[in-house]
């Protein structure tokens, strides 16, 4: 059953990244800001996500919704393999400042949304882990 869920979340996950790189098509220019809103969105939700939901956590949940949400939405939605062509394209094509700036954008912006999402979430939880399962950790 597991499968379906994750199975479900990345479809939506999916559409959700599709959607958003439609609407940022008229910002993005040269740039691929579609997927740096996308990657520190998505890492901004498991962050929050993950640990709200912790067993011990404010707001525990299920191990098939956690998987919807952290595998499926959040695996779906993130892009980092859509990250590596883009900034592979970039430094193909001569932009070099704009890969590194890509690069450093979307590692220090995602972290951080991970640790915001986390932080916002934890705030009478005790618990510091996010995943809690080994198939948790298989987010992208």
């Amino acid at each position: 059953m597991a499968y379906l869920w994750v199975l479900l979340g990345s479809a939506i996950g999916g559409l959700l990244r599709y959607l958003v790189g439609l609407w940022t098509v008229p910002v993005s220019g040269t740039f691929p800001t579609g997927t740096l809103i996308i990657n520190v969105v998505g890492s901004f939700v498991i962050g929050y996500f993950g640990t709200l939901t912790l067993h011990g956590g404010r707001h525990p949940a299920s191990d098939n919704l956690r998987l919807f949400v952290m595998v499926g939405l959040c695996g779906g939605f993130t892009t980092f393999s859509s990250f590596s062509l883009q900034t592979f394209d970039l430094l193909r094509s001569g932009h070099w400042g704009r890969a590194l700036t890509y690069v450093a954008l979307s590692s220090t912006l995602g972290l951080a949304a991970v640790a915001a999402g986390h932080y916002a979430a934890m705030q009478p939880v005790s618990q510091v882990a996010i995943a809690e399962t080994a198939s948790e950790e298989l987010t992208s």
